[in-house]
Order: structure tokens, then C-alpha cells, then sequence
């Protein structure tokens, strides 16, 4: 499958579980923007069947290559991104894993269970990244448990393999040139922030700038009832030249710490 293909299949499953990712990406096309993505980021645990090369599979197919590896201590996490040589529009693609072996057995045992659960064709397919929760049932009880030791495993429980996020470039925006400014535009219009660490995580002189929606809640459909959580959300990204003139291209550990929060149980 070609790059634009997966990207489109992966935007029509996020904003057609998301919604207000689809509604801002239309305010601005109607306010005259092009917009355009700077990355689209998963999320995964560190088991052999489904890290991060897992993952990565359909993308190396389509001449995505490694771009830069990241690790995160608090939340226990590395990641590694991936761009698109000779595509400067290509979104790049950010994979994250939680490292198991960090955490407590029991966590570790909830997350054997799942995996274990899943006929092993389905994890080795390709069509993966698309195919969301892949468990015939999950708890909330479960949920509550994961939540407990770490939202980000509470959230892949949840939700499974599919985009966590789609980010916009600020970069390729005509008429928002700051952060502040996207940031003022999408309160306006009814959109709450993650202020986790500030509402603009980064700086210029760390080359990006970050924000992002606090994620939709979506209704979910548990063994012990339908309860609401946090499901996806949007990013937006500035990037800033080098001292060579070049666009950074990587992340920041510190900022994409703090982005993770976006889908907190709040």
C-alpha cells in the first residue's frame, strides 16, 4: 500500500471516531488554509509482536526510513520516528512503545492477557495499524487497573492499534504564523487545550513549538458496561530553522512527554 493510502484510510477511521478533528481541519479549509501534516503517531507496547518495528512494517514498505529514536522515563516509553526521504510533505510518523519490563507484573499480566487473546494472523497482519481493539471483550474494571500504573496503557487497552493523533503544520499556514495564534483560534471556537506543561510545549530555540486538543470522549463499550473516556486528539506543530537554515525535523522528549497527557482520564 502506497503512503497516501495509508494516511487516508488512517484519517477517515481517526475522524470518524473523533470528530472534532475533522471539524477543525475544516475551520481552517474555510478560512483559505491548505493544511497539512506534520505527523500521525501510534502507540504500542514493547512485546516482540506488536513493538515498534512491528508496526512500522507497512511504513518501511512505503520508503519511510528510522529519522530519530527518543525515550521517556517518567512514562516509561521509547519511540522512534519515520520520514519519507525526498517528500518534504510526507507526514512523518512518530511510533511509541511502553516498556513492560518497567512495570509491575501484574500490568504485565493484564497486557499478556490481551495479547494472548488475539489469534496470532491478526497481529502479524499488515492491516494492523488500521484495525483498532482487537479483543472480543475488555473490562473497565481492567481499565481502572491499567489507569492506575499508567494512562497511556490504559488508553492502547482501550482503543488498540489505530492513529493516536494527526497533527497540523504550522508551517505551511498562510495566515497563522505563532502558535498563540492557532492556539487563540481554536479556543475560540470551542476547542480546550491540554495545558499540561503550558498550552505551547517547546520553543524556538528548542526549533519546535507544540500543542494540542485535549482529546474527544467516546463512548466505549465494556464487558461491565458503557462508559465515556478520552479517545483521540489533535496536535499542531511549528517547526524552526537550524543554524544551517534547515528545518528540524525531529521532537523533543520533554514536549511529546507532556503531549501524551492530552489523553488523560480527567
Amino acid at each position: 500500500m502506497k503512503a497516501a493510502e495509508i494516511f487516508e484510510k488512517l484519517w477517515e477511521q481517526y475522524t470518524g471516531e473523533n470528530p472534532s478533528a475533522e471539524l477543525i481541519y475544516n475551520l481552517f479549509q474555510n478560512s483559505g488554509e491548505r493544511v497539512v501534516n506534520d505527523h500521525v503517531a501510534f502507540r504500542t507496547f514493547d512485546d516482540p509482536r506488536v513493538n515498534i518495528d512491528v508496526i512500522a512494517r507497512p511504513f518501511l514498505e512505503a520508503g519511510y526510513v528510522p529519522a530519530g529514536d527518543y525515550y521517556f522515563e517518567a512514562k516509561k516509553l521509547r519511540a522512534r520516528h519515520y520520514e519519507l526521504p525526498e517528500d518534504a510533505e510526507s507526514p512523518r510518523v512518530f511510533i511509541s512503545e511502553l516498556i513492560l519490563d518497567e512495570f509491575s507484573e501484574n500490568l504485565r499480566r493484564m497486557v499478556r492477557s490481551q495479547l494472548d487473546a488475539v489469534p496470532e494472523e491478526l497481529l502479524a497482519s499488515p492491516e494492523l495499524i488500521f484495525r483498532g481493539n482487537l479483543s472480543k471483550s475488555i473490562s473497565y474494571e481492567v481499565f481502572e487497573r491499567l489507569r492506575e500504573e499508567s494512562e497511556y496503557a490504559a488508553w492502547l487497552y482501550a482503543f488498540g492499534f489505530r492513529a493516536n493523533h494527526f497533527t497540523v503544520s504550522i508551517n505551511y499556514l498562510n495566515g497563522f504564523d505563532r502558535l498563540e495564534a492557532v492556539n487563540d483560534f481554536l479556543k475560540e471556537n470551542g476547542y480546550p487545550l491540554n495545558n499540561s506543561g503550558g498550552e505551547i510545549k517547546g520553543s524556538p530555540e528548542q526549533l519546535l513549538e507544540q500543542s494540542s486538543t485535549l482529546a474527544d470522549r467516546v463512548k466505549v463499550s465494556f464487558t461491565d458496561g458503557v462508559h465515556t473516556i478520552p479517545g483521540c486528539y489533535y496536535e499542531f506543530a511549528l517547526r524552526y530553522p537550524d543554524e544551517h537554515g534547515r528545518i528540524f525535523s525531529g521532537f523533543i522528549a520533554g514536549s511529546a512527554d507532556k503531549i501524551f497527557e492530552s489523553t488523560d482520564f480527567r
